[in-house]
């Protein structure tokens, strides 16, 4: 089972560099406008528009990869357990702090005399 949590983190680590190298050599969407006006961005390896439909689907594809492999790493993680309340699974009723009021809290200013059904000034 060691074997492969080990080869679903390496995987899951790999896809993620290669999410973030294929994110970054995307172009923008306003690098279009400057390649329509003569720019040199537009002839590229894979032609004016294939480097896009090429990066967006192997970005796509590496993030189903990366969701798959975090799935099965939570799935191989629980070892069966259903409920667990994480962080706070080990605190008891016993270890909460109690807020004690030693002294009453004093009024910081006089009290408004209220009349009938006036609004004080």
């Amino acid at each position: 089972m060691e074997i492969l949590k080990t080869l679903l983190w390496v995987v899951q680590i790999i896809s993620a560099i290669t999410i973030v190298v294929l994110v970054l050599l995307q172009q923008g969407k306003g690098a279009d406008a400057g390649a329509t006006f003569g720019s040199g961005g537009s002839s590229s390896l894979f032609g004016a528009s294939g480097s896009a439909n090429f990066l967006s689907r192997s970005t796509a594809i590496c993030a189903v990869v990366f969701f798959l492999t975090t799935l099965a790493l939570v799935i191989t993680s629980s070892q069966g357990r259903v409920g667990d309340l994480g962080v706070m699974a080990n605190v008891n009723a016993t270890n909460t702090v109690k807020v004690v009021a030693s002294q009453p809290v004093l009024a910081a200013s006089a009290p408004v005399k209220q009349t009938g059904n006036q609004i004080p000034e």
